[in-house]
């Protein structure tokens, strides 16, 4: 979430001048990529106005990010339960009360909402209007009976699940992220449609709090990802006990006596249709660009987003878009690197533009699977003469010590040890990525995390290792063996 210090100095207030109030900034949307150009502004002697309609957070804190992982570590305990007699720890079955997980999940999302709150930002000195936000014409807003008018204005309302359109859906009733962590009773059978980041997170953590799951997906699961990679989380999954219904689409939804039956478009091992007692529609997200009076402010968008430049200025040169409603890629770490970009901008002025060529995804699975750059299809696809090079975890010994040996690193490389991208599938690969997206950015080549030194024994190693093996085929070839004997008639 938004980071946030004491301000040093008294904060510059927004000014009511008749019955309009005047301020540098107005940022409609108090999620993630709205709260840290709020925080950072404020603190750097801008005015701010932030307009919230629904909760402060937004999605992450409420309804995605947070409360996700929170229910996945909880999942993660009761699957560590389970496999303890590998380690010689038997405790079998764990006694999984559900309604407990609800109020770990909800305990969670209390902790941190004291950072997002309202009285943490009026305290930094930004003036919060709980109230939906409108443009009303090219510079200005209206919101909870007022107009605002600013120098600058920053459109950040997110995004929200998209609902396709499949006969019979709406009457039989289904979960989103905005209704599933609402859950007290643990669903018997969850049927997950879409098998993107956030179904198929959400079918491992319910298979592992003791849920029926099956996953149908159109085409194939993670279709960003690396095969290789994603081959890994397929296998975990299939492993535990997750359904895995590919290349199928939904062609109608039926509720009665109960249970919600999908009738299936395409082949499949399970019958032309399956039956569960609840279903979750996790098929990618839609842009909130409703009720702004975008047309009024002269905003271009589309069905995708608003339509902003590399500056994440939009049509109206006075107003920027960040975040999913930009329609560029939708992560939380996005919305906050957008803020940057915006604070810069906005702020001193300084001509800032976005820059993906080492956007980092993480999807949290049990493998974690992470990736930042190019994979190996967008390099060659691009034109780039590319070098792949591997590495497994099963040749990690903190791996083999913690028993977490499936997955793999995988690295793309350009002419003359340029990194381009980088896979890693396995333990903590979220935190494992951080390394090869730093690289990228940095422009740095591979012969940077091969000589860097790592502590032993550590799951990074294996970074170092894959890099490593760039230099192998030379580095014990014939000609180095050649070499080294030369050399050694002539040392004392």
């Amino acid at each position: 979430m938004a980071g946030l210090v004491a301000p040093l100095l008294p904060p510059k207030r927004p000014e009511i001048r008749g019955d309009v109030l005047h301020a540098d900034l107005c940022i409609i949307g108090a999620g993630s990529g709205g709260l840290s150009v709020a925080a950072g502004a404020v603190q750097m002697g801008a005015s701010v106005v932030l307009i919230e309609k629904a909760e402060m957070g937004g999605d992450c804190l409420n309804t995605g990010c947070v409360p996700s992982k929170a229910l996945i570590a909880a999942a993660h305990v009761a699957h560590a339960h389970r496999i303890g007699g590998s380690f010689g720890i038997h405790g079998g079955e764990p006694d999984l009360r559900f309604h407990e997980v609800h109020e770990h999940v909800h305990n969670v999302i209390g902790a941190i909402a004291p950072h997002d709150s309202v009285e943490r930002f009026e305290g930094l000195g930004v003036m919060v209007i709980r109230a939906a936000g409108r443009f009303v014409d090219r510079a200005t807003v209206e919101a909870g009976g007022r107009r605002i008018k600013a120098r600058r204005f920053v459109v950040a309302t997110g995004s929200r699940a998209a609902v396709p359109p499949i006969k019979g859906l709406a009457g039989a009733g289904y979960l989103t992220n905005e209704t599933i962590f609402d859950l007290r009773e643990r669903p018997q059978h969850l049927i997950v449609v879409g098998g993107g980041p956030i179904g198929i997170e959400m079918a491992q953590a319910f298979r592992r709090l003791g849920s029926e799951v099956t996953v149908i997906e159109k085409f194939g699961i993670l279709a960003r990802d690396e095969p290789e990679a994603v081959e890994v989380v397929r296998a975990s999954l299939r492993n535990e006990g997750v359904r895995l219904v590919e290349k199928a689409g939904v062609s109608e939804v039926r509720r009665a006596d109960g249970a919600v039956t999908v009738t299936l478009e395409g082949e499949s091992a399970y019958g032309p249709a399956i039956s569960g007692s609840h279903i979750l529609i996790a098929a990618g997200r839609r842009p909130n660009i409703e009720n702004l009076g975008l047309d009024a402010a002269g905003i271009a968008f589309t069905p995708g987003g608003i339509t902003v430049d590399a500056r994440l200025i939009t049509s109206n040169r006075k107003v920027f878009a960040i975040g999913d409603v930009a329609g560029g890629p939708q992560f939380t770490h996005i919305a906050g690197y957008h803020a940057g970009i915006v604070i810069r901008n906005a702020l001193f002025g300084l001509p800032a533009r976005v820059d993906y060529k080492a956007l980092p995804w993480v999807t949290y699975t049990d493998p974690e699977l992470a990736h930042a750059g190019l994979t190996e299809a967008e390099a060659r696809k691009a034109g780039h003469k590319v070098e792949v090079l591997g590495w497994t975890f099963a040749s990690n010994d903190r791996a083999q010590a913690e028993r977490a040996t499936e997955g793999l690193a995988k690295v793309i490389l350009g002419p003359r040890g340029r990194i381009l991208g980088a896979t890693i599938v396995g333990p903590r690969a979220g935190e494992l990525i951080g390394t090869w997206g730093l690289a990228i950015s940095a422009g740095l080549k591979i012969g940077a995390i091969a000589s860097v030194i790592l502590p032993y024994p550590t799951l990074s190693e294996i970074s170092k290792r894959v890099a490593g093996s760039y230099y192998t085929p030379k580095l014990f070839g014939a000609f180095t063996r050649r070499l080294v004997g030369f050399v050694q008639r002539f040392l004392p």
